[in-house]
């Protein structure tokens, strides 16, 4: 699995961490219901996680179109607004899981969080 975030939003250790934490959620149960096999497959073997940036919104979103069109887990999550950041906001991405090649090809030239 790959979280996306977005460099221009510099969010606080706190935030990231909580907006990850999300992505992995809604990514886990989507797969659960998409792909049960890349689930099991991904818990089997020690379910990876690496954390990635994005320039802004606009490169994360055409990451999300690129990825979502070739059938991989991702899902985007939306900030309620409550703390750092407007409500809707989209601060970060979950991609996978899914084989560590499919999803790399999209996501191995983002530098590392």
């Amino acid at each position: 699995m790959v979280i996306v975030t977005r460099k221009d939003l510099q969010l606080s250790k706190g935030k990231l961490a909580a907006q990850v934490g999300h992505a992995v959620m809604e990514c886990v149960l989507k797969a659960d219901r998409v792909t049960p096999k890349n689930l099991d497959r991904y818990r089997k073997e020690g379910a990876r996680k690496i954390v990635v940036a994005a320039r802004d919104l606009d490169e994360m979103k055409r990451l999300y179109g690129a990825i979502s069109s070739v059938g991989i887990v991702c899902h985007l999550v939306r900030d309620a607004g409550h703390t750092e950041i407007p409500p809707g906001t989209i601060t970060v991405m979950g991609v996978g899981p899914a084989p560590r090649e499919s999803i790399d090809v999209f996501t191995s030239d983002l530098q590392l969080v």
